[in-house]
């Protein structure tokens, strides 16, 4: 396990002083009244112990060993030591309890097309009102929001956001959608949890887009509330995973068979990362068992890389390696794969798989033609699966 060490004082002085500064450009968001109003410090109730503020709530899915509390919401189940910090950097053993710090205080928020996100077959042309917190429980070596999935709520700079205030600002800006995403929403459970409760409870609908790591228990109480996900698959070697996401590959596999046993529509990515995951012989692997577990109709993205974090030596990914993928996932029986990252590409269009005649044609996260009515083709009236309405 590698704890991210931190003391208590030290914990207090960052919490306190606000240290660091850094947003995934929530100001370039229209948010409902002034976005800066969100950015209001931090407060210190008097019914936590010291080190922590209003941004904590005990965490859920732990337990006492004589090493320390264990974090069981993913596979790392981290063992942590009073004053310490587990590899996700959200969860802190304060006084004997399992805290989490990253609670009401996204440093990411945005109003983002539901395309973005990707989803192409849930409620297309719709807005998700997009939060994220610093964290992660994953280390990819080519994550592109690496600015706040490698580091710690205590360093980013926060907006004050409570689940419910998260809820009445999608709703205020007329988003069908909360998604819990940029960094990954494991590391933020406890504040997706609540807010996906109260959205579910006002219409609103929510969308996790995560790595999937993540364990059977919590992941199915997530379930409860969750409308949505696309889960990146990163590769279908355990090998790779290891060392470039510091990961494994079943915990993963599991979450989308759980997923999909639970009825949370499904959509999945896999980012080809050039050297490392983009032999073929391995993606018809990954192809061939997502067609032999019932995931034939669940969209399939091939996503393009682009030079980033621990991986700038690399090319972007070429567009011929994403339509060979492509061509690797329809020949193993997939019916709806896409293309990501390459606009105006024709991986980007959804083609009816009985008539194949076009059904959606976009052009980056814009629809420019919708021949599905009704979640039926416009032309032979086959069901294409999906969310179309909501």
């Amino acid at each position: 396990m590698k704890a991210y060490k931190i003391t208590k004082r030290e914990f207090i002085k960052r919490s306190t002083l606000g240290l660091g500064a850094l947003s995934l450009g929530l100001n370039s968001v229209n948010l409902i009244g002034n976005p800066l109003s969100l950015f209001n410090g931090n407060g210190i109730p008097s019914s936590l112990p010291p080190g922590l503020d209003k941004f904590s709530i005990e965490a859920r899915h732990w337990v006492m060993t004589p090493k320390g509390i264990k974090c069981q919401i993913c596979p790392n189940e981290c063992k942590i030591k009073e004053d310490e910090t587990g590899d996700c950097r959200t969860k802190t053993n304060i006084d004997g309890t399992l805290y989490s710090i990253a609670y009401g205080n996204p440093c990411a928020v945005h109003v983002d097309p539901v395309e973005k996100k990707p989803l192409y077959h849930f409620l297309p042309s719709s807005k998700a009102f997009s939060i994220a917190t610093a964290g992660c429980n994953l280390a990819c070596l080519n994550c592109q929001n690496w600015e706040i999935s490698q580091t710690s709520p205590t360093k980013t700079r926060n907006a004050d956001l409570m689940p419910d205030k998260v809820v009445s600002q999608a709703i205020a800006n007329n988003c069908k959608s909360i998604a819990y995403t940029y960094s990954d929403p494991v590391a933020f459970y406890e504040y997706t949890f609540d807010t996906a409760k109260i959205a579910r409870e006002k219409k609103i609908k929510n969308i996790l887009v995560s790595a999937g790591y993540i364990n059977e228990k919590p992941l199915r109480e997530w379930c409860q509330y969750i409308d949505a996900a696309n889960i990146d698959l990163k590769s279908f070697s355990n090998e790779i995973y290891e060392m470039l996401n510091a990961g494994t590959l079943e915990p993963v596999l599991n979450t989308l068979k759980i997923l999909k046993e639970e009825g949370v529509w499904l959509e999945i990515t896999n980012l080809i990362v050039p050297t490392w995951n983009d032999d073929m012989d391995l993606i018809k692997r990954m192809c061939d068992w997502l067609a032999a577990n019932g995931f034939e109709d669940t969209p399939l993205f091939f996503s393009r890389f682009h030079p980033e974090y621990q991986l700038t030596n690399l090319p972007p990914t070429p567009v011929s390696t994403l339509s060979k993928a492509r061509e690797i996932a329809i020949t193993s029986g997939i019916n709806f794969v896409y293309i990501g990252n390459v606009p105006g590409s024709e991986g980007e269009n959804t083609y009816c798989p009985n008539c194949k005649n076009l059904l959606i044609e976009r052009k980056g996260f814009r629809i420019l033609k919708n021949n599905i009515l009704k979640g039926k083709c416009n032309s032979c009236g086959h069901t294409v699966p999906g969310v179309w309405e909501g």
